[in-house]
């Protein structure tokens, strides 16, 4: 496994990461299959109060315990559960990050979290409450660094202007490659570290049959992906291809990647050290699509 520094912290992840979101946390197997990660090398898991009304940061927490020293977690704020479970509500406040740290480090099992991020935001949150909040928590060393999940490139100009965001983990793959208009050399420009999810686009491009996906077609979706058989090894899979096309933007810091079963980790992680996407391949895959740009949230 490499390792990449991210952003301006003391934090280098593992280039490929681990996705808690899709776990089945009622499995054995699951904690299982975080342990085998570790032994590959994986130390950053990605997690959020908002997945199974915590309880997935609650299993994260026991699958990690024996291991704290040796990883970096990273957890989500900012999506509030209604007292009847009906839903949630978006509540970017201070007050309201100061008290959910506070449960997320007792399900984390943990004195500190690695990574806080805000799980979303829009242009019309109160942002600089919302930075004091995550700048008085790094001050109390309840967090060591924060960051954003958000693909508005105006709130992420708002965050790179006015506050130390390590990263901004954003949804960024073959087929969603919005992100290339300018949002990623905006956040190279400022060392600041992107974590990319949807690198896989539901699947599709490790495998799964094609689908219509954003702006593209069922038939753009079936061109794409024949293109990344044709550059595929056979020392490789489509889910490594799909990979290391994010990675090779010199902007990520990591891809997070949802795993569920033993296949899916031999597949997209264990293989992972084997495989570098060539200039040659990497421009192929580029001239297979249109990047699309952000229409809206400007």
């Amino acid at each position: 496994m490499k390792y990449r520094k991210l952003g301006n912290s003391e934090l280098n992840i593992s280039e490929v990461s681990f996705g808690c979101m899709s776990l089945d946390i009622a499995k054995e197997s699951s904690e299982k299959l975080i342990h085998k990660a570790i032994d590959y090398g994986v130390n950053f898991f990605d997690t959020a109060d908002l997945y199974d009304h915590g309880k997935n940061e609650s299993f994260l927490g026991r699958a990690l315990k024996n291991y704290r020293k040796d990883v970096i977690v990273a957890t989500k704020v900012g999506n509030q559960w209604r007292t009847n479970k009906s839903g949630w509500d978006w509540n970017p406040s201070k007050s309201y990050i100061i008290d959910a740290v506070e449960e997320s480090l007792r399900r984390l099992q943990t004195d500190y979290i690695d990574l806080y991020q805000l799980h979303g935001g829009t242009i019309d949150d109160p942002i600089d409450e919302t930075i004091d909040a995550f700048e008085t928590l790094k001050q109390q060393g309840k967090i060591r660094y924060y960051g954003i999940s958000s693909i508005r490139p105006n709130v992420i100009k708002q965050y790179v202007k006015h506050s130390n965001i390590a990263s901004v983990m954003m949804q960024y793959s073959l087929l969603d490659r919005r992100p290339e208009e300018e949002c990623l050399s905006l956040l190279k420009e400022n060392n600041i570290g992107v974590l990319t999810r949807g690198t896989l686009a539901k699947g599709v491009l490790a495998g799964k049959s094609a689908i219509e996906y954003l702006n593209h077609s069922l038939d753009d979706v079936g061109r794409i992906t024949n293109m990344m058989q044709k550059v595929l090894r056979e020392d490789n899979s489509m889910c490594q291809i799909a990979i290391q096309y994010v990675l090779k933007n010199k902007a990520i810091s990591a891809a997070v990647v949802g795993i569920r079963t033993d296949k899916q980790l031999e597949s997209c992680l264990i293989k992972h050290a084997h495989v570098e996407l060539s200039e040659k391949d990497y421009f192929i895959l580029q001239q297979s699509n249109k990047a699309w740009v952000y229409t809206a949230h400007r």
